[in-house]
């Protein structure tokens, strides 16, 4: 270290050296960017003209195919169609790119996002289509009716096969430090603690934490906020916010509270930061709310946000319910060989019936008799109390243990794959439970609720859920708690699918299962 100069820790691999101060001189910084991490510009730019390419070959090949399986197997139709077929499939193709890119699916705001990427690349997929179907129609043009046939379902999931390709590689990238944005938060240590916990926890979104700015903080003193175990220095307050974006090389300053700025503060500092080529994001304060309720509100200039209610009850609900029959009367009647497999094998190997009936809580706190294969000993609920004292839970209701003697050696198997919770497809036809929703607790859990918690109770327990995906076992009571009101307040069809796809991926990976 150089003389004078004391270190200050921005992040791992990032350090600043702070000068002593000294009467009548500045202080200086001098901030050593990792390698790993590319300025934003710089990897964006590349990353999107890679997907302008795959794009490119994705519709190329899509166009080529319906060519093929509209003419035969060959490229050169005869006649008229010689020239008027490879006119019309270039124009095709380039009218679809030019959706991609008209419907921003290659914008800085989506990229790596996917589902929001995903969805405008249907969209613009959609709107090609139909407005190509349009003008074929009305100039009573054949040859449109074969293409659109073959173009349409090939293109679409050949783009959301290579977007989701790279957004795992991107995912990837961003996990091991690079591919990241580096942000500044600004806001009250409350406030911005709140946020960063977020942004700290998920390391795949992209978001690489170099700063914090607190109100009327003065100059930086080395002082750091531990969070999920990064030390972040706080480097300054509002006076000198431009300051503050260059120590730390921001590209986005993450605002958690603009009280300290007032509207007209807010609008000057978007202008500071126009020149400087610096994103500004304001946090909303609310937590786990899905982007489907929220909607802006124009006032005399000034922008609100509106939040919808939850949706409980309706045309919502019908089609939940709706969706669980089908999906488990079909599972039912799949895994009806495997189940009388598992049946015989656990009647086979250890004493005691095959189902293991226990009562859970279900929706408005009605009970019911929740069905499994039985995976442990015979009388396994009279031996809890002397396992209480080796319970793993952090503090919440539940019992959690890994090595439980009490499961059987074939019980192990079945939890490793989810596979004793089948017979609970039967619970979602007797209207009990539904394929995706919260945990089903306990009736000791229940009467240990606050009344934040008590919420889980507005809709059925679920076979699986946000909890069974992000982590099963390994979960905390906390986070638990958490996923399992944001799903409550935020549940679509849409997520639920997602949620059972995401099942299937987290029980072949075994994760968290015991």
């Amino acid at each position: 270290m150089m003389a004078g100069k004391s270190a200050v820790q921005l992040s791992p691999g990032v350090t600043t050296a702070v000068s002593s101060p000294t009467a009548g001189a500045p202080r200086q910084y001098a901030v050593d960017t990792p390698s790993g991490v590319f300025r934003r510009w710089t990897w964006q730019r590349r990353y999107g003209a890679k997907l302008a390419v795959s794009d490119f070959f994705v519709v190329g090949t899509a166009v080529t195919l319906a060519q093929l399986l509209r003419f035969g197997e060959t490229l050169d139709p005869p006649g008229y169609l010689r020239y008027y077929v490879p006119t019309f499939s270039v124009l095709f193709a380039l009218a679809w790119l030019i959706a991609l890119s008209a419907f921003h699916t290659r914008s800085q705001r989506v990229i790596g996002t996917g589902v929001e990427e995903y969805r405008r690349v249907v969209t613009a997929s959609f709107y090609t289509f139909g407005a190509i179907a349009m003008v074929t129609l009305l100039v009573n043009v054949d040859i449109a009716r074969g293409y659109l046939a073959v173009a349409l379902p090939v293109g679409t999931v050949g783009l959301l096969l290579s977007r989701w390709a790279w957004h795992v590689g991107i995912e990837r990238h961003r996990s091991s430090g690079e591919c990241q944005t580096a942000v500044l938060a600004f806001g009250e240590r409350e406030a911005v603690t709140d946020l960063l916990v977020e942004m700290t926890r998920h390391p795949a979104d992209g978001f690489r934490v170099v700063g914090i700015g607190v109100p009327g903080y003065g100059p930086p003193r080395g002082e750091h906020l531990e969070i999920n175990g990064q030390r972040i220095p706080i480097i300054g307050d509002e006076a000198d916010m431009l300051g503050a974006i260059r120590t730390c090389d921001a590209d986005t300053v993450a605002i958690a509270g603009t009280e300290c700025f007032g509207v007209r503060g807010i609008r000057r500092l978007i202008w500071d930061l126009e020149p400087m080529g610096v994103d500004l994001v304001v946090s909303t304060g609310v937590l786990d709310v899905a982007l489907s309720r929220l909607a802006m509100r124009p006032i005399a200039g000034l922008p609100l946000l509106q939040i919808e209610k939850p949706q409980y009850r309706g045309a919502k609900r019908f089609e939940k319910r709706a969706f669980d029959a089908l999906f488990a009367l079909t599972v039912l009647t799949v895994a009806a060989p495997v189940m009388l497999a598992i049946a015989l094998a656990v009647k086979l190997t250890s004493r005691g019936p095959v189902f293991y009936s226990a009562e859970r809580i279900g929706i408005d706190g009605q009970p019911f008799a929740m069905l499994k294969f039985r995976t442990m000993v015979r009388d396994a609920d009279k031996q809890l109390d002397l396992l209480i004292a080796q319970n793993e839970s952090d503090g919440g209701v539940l019992f959690k243990m890994k090595n439980d003697p009490r499961i059987t050696q074939v019980g192990r198997f079945l939890r490793r794959f989810s596979l004793d919770e089948l017979p609970q497809f039967i619970n979602v036809l007797r209207r009990d439970m539904s394929v995706v929703g919260p945990r089903p607790p306990l009736r000791r859990e229940v009467e240990a609720y606050d009344c934040e918690v008590l919420r889980r109770l507005l809709v059925k327990p679920g076979i699986t859920g946000l909890w069974q995906v992000s982590g099963r076992s390994d979960l905390s009571w906390t986070d638990a708690v958490r996923l399992d009101l944001s799903y409550v307040d935020n549940w679509s069809m849409v997520g639920d699918l997602l949620i059972v796809v995401k099942t299937l991926k987290a029980v072949l990976a075994r994760s968290g299962a015991y």
